[in-house]
């Protein structure tokens, strides 16, 4: 099978599938069917109402996307990501000229507490930022082979998940493998987040934004498979850098459905128009959905390292802190996704 072309597997019954397809997979875990509860009603309003959905099984890597995985994508092909195109000022209208660079949103850590409420007192959208470079061009990944890309837009993560014959999970197939089987649970592991004092994932320890205690061992991304993985195999589904799902973003979930026969069956969300910013009608730039949180979470600030969690990305950002992996689904759902 040569690159580009996606990768789809018989259905068949989820062990015998798990056992005989292992091998041409590596690297990827088999997720079974499920119904399980998405969202919450006990943390943000976004992740509300809980609701069941129904999915299908499906292949998810086991871990984020690496920079050396994706400079072999690079390689191979010659893309060229979002971050190192300059915008073109006909799509960024009232845009401020000097704005108009190359870059990528980059977290700059303020050295005293400041207004929480204002994001542009640690993030900063800075020139010539992007994966190779993840915090400025004077930065680079060397040694950092094996953590997560990040500065990475919606359509390059597309454009490598087709290369590798794959594609982007649905915000309903990554809750589910980010929850390891554990319905109704607050975190991929549990319900404590620190079970006997150990951390179970990259996430920010001190007072956000600017005190960085690293009691983890972290500032800023880790080595993928640094941390435990949940009930599935699976490593840094919480933590570590957001991950691209293919929903559009909407600040709810639909409501529950009480009859068993009607649970949604591999949902996909909701329509492009319906992911536009209401608090900004002007900009027409349509947003997806991101989970799982990452090395920024902190307990007073974005309380987000939960698989229930969900956030809104514009298509045409990218940033230090957002990656993601991908997944292949059977045969049969070749045409759902």
């Amino acid at each position: 099978m040569s690159r580009g072309e996606e990768r789809h597997v018989p259905l068949q019954q989820d062990a015998e599938l798990a056992n005989e397809q292992a091998a041409a997979f590596p690297d990827m875990v088999w997720i079974p069917a499920a119904t399980y509860r998405m969202g919450s009603d006990h943390h943000y309003p976004e992740e509300r109402p809980a609701h069941r959905v129904s999915v299908d099984g499906f292949w998810i890597d086991r871990y984020p996307v690496t920079n050396e995985r994706f400079a072999r994508f690079v390689t191979a092909t010659q893309h060229v990501s979002f971050a190192e195109i300059p915008p073109d000022p006909a799509q960024y209208p009232g845009a401020l000229p000097h704005m108009l660079y190359a870059g990528s949103l980059v977290f700059v850590r303020p050295d005293a507490p400041v207004d929480r409420h204002n994001i542009g007192n640690w993030w900063s959208f800075m020139q010539a930022a992007d994966w190779r470079h993840p915090q400025g061009p004077r930065t680079s990944i060397e040694g950092r082979e094996q953590h997560p890309v990040v500065h990475v837009t919606f359509a390059d993560a597309e454009a490598f998940a087709t290369w590798e014959g794959k594609t982007l999970p649905t915000e309903a197939e990554w809750e589910l493998a980010a929850r390891g089987g554990l319905d109704g649970a607050a975190y991929a592991w549990g319900d404590t987040f620190l079970p006997d004092g150990r951390y179970m994932a990259n996430t920010w320890q001190g007072e956000f934004p600017w005190q960085s205690l690293c009691g983890d061992g972290y500032e800023g991304t880790s080595p993928v498979g640094t941390f435990p993985a949940n009930g599935y195999g699976l490593h840094d589904m919480i933590g570590n850098v957001w991950e691209w799902t293919t929903d559009w973003y909407v600040a709810k979930h639909p409501g529950e459905v009480i009859k068993a026969c009607c649970t949604p069956h591999n949902p996909r969300g909701p329509q492009l128009a319906d992911s536009y910013d209401p608090r900004q009608p002007e900009i027409l730039i349509p947003r997806k959905v991101i989970k799982g949180g990452s090395h920024l979470c902190a307990p007073n600030y974005c309380r987000r390292y939960r698989p229930a969690a969900r956030f809104p990305e514009p298509i045409d950002t990218s940033a230090c802190h957002v990656g993601f992996r991908c997944i292949v689904r059977p045969e049969s759902q070749a045409g759902n996704g």
